[in-house]
């Protein structure tokens, strides 16, 4: 399967995945996720990870953390699955979220930069789907 292809079947199947998590995620999500991402704390990157913007405390790391083990989990589970790899998949994951994003939230420009999300389209990497 060509690495153009793989990339394109593991944006249609981060889409299912992370539309399926998101549902039972977002109910239950940690009211201190939701306070370091809305506070400019936290935010998207460009290889599917949740980052730190900016100095990180203990507990901020641990959060951030706990969520990327999680994220990885679901992205090596899918990714073989359908016969991708892990970064490929985690890549395709981290366009979408970052196209999620809302007006305030930081995110990660394919310079590496974070951005705070207008309400224009974020910036995205050449290699998003």
């Amino acid at each position: 399967m060509t690495s153009l292809r793989k990339l394109a079947l593991g944006g249609a199947l981060a889409v299912t995945a992370i539309a399926g998590i998101a549902t039972p995620a977002l109910a239950q999500r940690d009211p201190a996720y939701d306070a370091a991402r809305s506070s400019g704390k936290v935010g998207e990157k460009m290889d599917g990870y949740l980052g730190v913007v900016g100095t990180a405390t203990t507990d901020l790391q641990r959060l951030v953390d706990d969520i990327n083990i999680k994220r990885r989990a679901v992205y090596a589970e899918k990714a073989r699955a359908n016969n991708a790899t892990l970064e490929e998949y985690a890549l395709t994951a981290g366009c979408l979220a970052i196209a999620r994003t809302v007006p305030g939230e930081k995110y990660q420009a394919p310079d590496g930069s974070w951005q705070t999300r207008t309400s224009a389209a974020p910036q995205r990497d050449s290699r998003c789907p």
